[in-house]
């Protein structure tokens, strides 16, 4: 019999996630915190929206999670633990700290069931196309038993090791997209203060050696001064804070990260913390917003 999903935290990942689980027949029941987009997107799939998440846990084989902090990942575990039943896989799809994914394992565990942590990295993109990478921390035969709901979500899963693995391979990944992210924010300065067409630029380099997902998906779009996300600058802000952390217990220096929080502080600080990660090339003063801008 196929497994039933049910799926918590309808965002900007989490829903497409969810309507990829609901075309693979596998999605049982939602929750959100803010009701209303359970209602809706339940009305959607033609499945029910749970009332608690205690609920969603007394109906399903496995609960995802795709929550936006750790608190709020211990606080949903906390929620479904009186519903949960033995043999039940919990998997937090959410970039939380390796310490809080180990918590989350431990309280599932106790209650009789198993715990993946299993964090995403693609984008919007890829949460709504199911070509999700998946990071995946745990053990490997609760793995292969729930890979079928992780395939209709990811089209690369990965096995990383135990508990908190994942969220530490999510952790790289964070740090690589703050060092592209500026990367490719100087290149364009620089590209248009040399004159260049720079939807020309993008097209012809992101064919060659320097090409990447970020200048190809968001390079269009961050020239035209245009920064809706995507991954909310806010968040990478977050995520990269973890990473922090986890750096400083592994006595590792992160100047990169240090430099990107401070920039992303300024602009946050400006209101554009729900803007798009490629919204740091306002720092550069030469977005056409801000050249509509001079006197």
């Amino acid at each position: 019999m196929p497994l039933k999903s049910g799926f918590i935290g309808l965002g900007a990942m989490g829903a497409p996630m969810a309507r990829n689980l609901a075309r693979a027949g596998l999605l049982e029941t939602v929750w959100n915190r803010t009701p209303d987009k359970a209602e809706q997107l339940a009305a959607e799939l033609g499945i029910d929206a749970a009332e608690t998440p205690a609920d969603l846990a007394r109906r399903c084989d496995v609960i995802q999670l795709c929550v936006s902090a750790d608190g709020d990942v211990l606080e949903v575990i906390d929620a479904l633990l009186p519903g949960l039943r033995p043999g039940t896989v919990v998997i937090d799809h959410s970039t939380v700290g390796s310490e809080t994914a180990r918590s989350a394992a431990a309280k599932v565990r106790a209650a009789g069931g198993d715990f993946l942590d299993a964090p995403v990295s693609g984008g919007v993109e890829g949460a709504r196309a199911g070509t999700l990478a998946i990071m995946v921390g745990g053990d490997p035969a609760t793995l292969e038993r729930v890979r079928p709901v992780l395939a209709a979500v990811g089209g690369r899963i990965a096995h990383m090791g135990e508990i908190g693995m994942g969220q530490a391979t999510k952790a790289v990944n964070q740090v690589l997209c703050a060092g592209i992210n500026q990367a490719v924010c100087e290149a364009l300065t620089f590209g248009r203060a040399l004159g260049l067409d720079l939807e020309r630029v993008i097209d012809v380099v992101s064919q060659g050696a320097a090409g990447n997902w970020f200048l190809e998906k968001r390079g269009p779009t961050m020239i035209r001064g245009v920064f809706q996300p995507g991954f909310k600058l806010a968040l990478h802000h977050k995520d990269l804070t973890i990473c922090r952390a986890m750096a400083r217990r592994a006595g590792v220096p992160v100047a990169l990260v240090e430099r990107t929080l401070a920039d992303y502080e300024r602009l946050m600080a400006e209101g554009h913390g729900d803007e798009d990660i490629s919204a740091l090339l306002r720092l550069s003063g030469d977005t056409p917003t801000d050249r509509d801008r001079r006197p």
